[in-house]
């Protein structure tokens, strides 16, 4: 277990990947290394691990360990990096989609409305766009686009009527400052839930976080070899919908392409029919286990 984030479906989603010792694998979302780490645990001398984050903050969590490549990147660009580090194909991959316990528990980083602080959500504190930025320059139209797609926020629109009727009177500059806009639409007993969701589509929206997934699965498809396995932990409705028809399709649509002769078959067979979901136990123990869900599929 790490301080930073504690790995979830460690022994699901790694099982999953039937990891052969001189393998050459990707962990495309490093974040405390706990996947890493068990990956490591199962590989041989000659196995390799390509891990890649683009938080900083995660990239100090790296083992000494000469089987490990870290890359300081986007996980979309999957595809480029195994290239560039001299592999054609790869024997496995693995996401966490989930948000790190380290950004979710570091105030300064905004993910969080437990805390007040400047609206950040960046997971790439290098990036020039934050949720300060989207707040205060997103046309009313854009911000209730983006509660109603990626956060599902009931009442979208007057939400985001709030939050520009506020930032008309003063700039928000902390997540204080937009729970507070935000207070006439709270439901009763459901705040915390409410701005969940509020604060969810504000981060997506913040790291492009659908079409970075949406890079990663394309970007997976290239990379991994005949008989590969892939494994993907998500923990909402949007980003479980791609991986689920990329798993069926190999596209975003969930369609499977046919050619003139009608033949058409996904790229993946699937490990399991239905998602693998935490035991009981992991949730006592790790609450943000809770919505998780992992599907795992093999390269045909």
């Amino acid at each position: 277990m790490s301080e930073y984030h504690t790995p979830v479906l460690l022994e699901e989603s790694i099982s999953a990947l039937d990891i052969k010792p001189d393998g050459v694998y990707v962990d495309a979302t490093f974040g405390g290394g706990g996947h890493s780490g068990e990956i490591l645990r199962r590989l041989g001398p000659h196995g390799r691990l390509i891990a890649f984050d683009k938080d900083t903050d995660a990239l100090a969590n790296a083992p000494e360990d000469k089987r490990l490549i870290l890359v300081h990147n986007n996980f979309r660009f999957v595809h480029n990096f195994v290239k560039y580090n001299g592999y054609d194909k790869v024997d496995g991959i693995l996401a966490d989609l989930g948000v790190s316990s380290h950004q979710f528990d570091t105030s300064e980083r905004g993910f969080s409305f437990r805390f007040d602080a400047p609206l950040d959500m960046r997971m790439n504190c290098l990036a020039q766009r934050n949720a300060e930025d989207i707040v205060n320059s997103y046309s009313c139209e854009d911000l209730e686009r983006i509660l109603r797609i990626y956060g599902e926020v009931e009442g979208s629109r007057r939400a985001a009527e709030r939050i520009c009727s506020a930032r008309d009177a003063a700039r928000i500059h902390t997540t204080g400052e937009l729970d507070k806009a935000l207070e006439s639409v709270l439901p009763k007993f459901a705040e915390h839930k409410y701005l969940a969701k509020v604060y969810q589509a504000l981060r997506i929206e913040v790291n492009g976080e659908m079409e970075d997934l949406r890079g990663f699965m394309e970007g997976a498809i290239k990379s991994l070899r005949s008989g590969g396995r892939i494994s993907v932990i998500t923990y909402h409705s949007l980003e479980d919908r791609i991986v689920k028809n990329y798993f069926k399709a190999g596209n975003i649509d969930g369609e499977i392409r046919r050619d003139l002769m009608g033949r058409g078959e996904s790229p993946y067979e699937l490990v399991n029919r239905k998602p693998i979901l935490p035991r009981e136990e992991e949730i006592a123990g790790n609450t943000r286990a809770r919505s998780a869900k992992l599907r795992a599929a093999t390269r045909r």
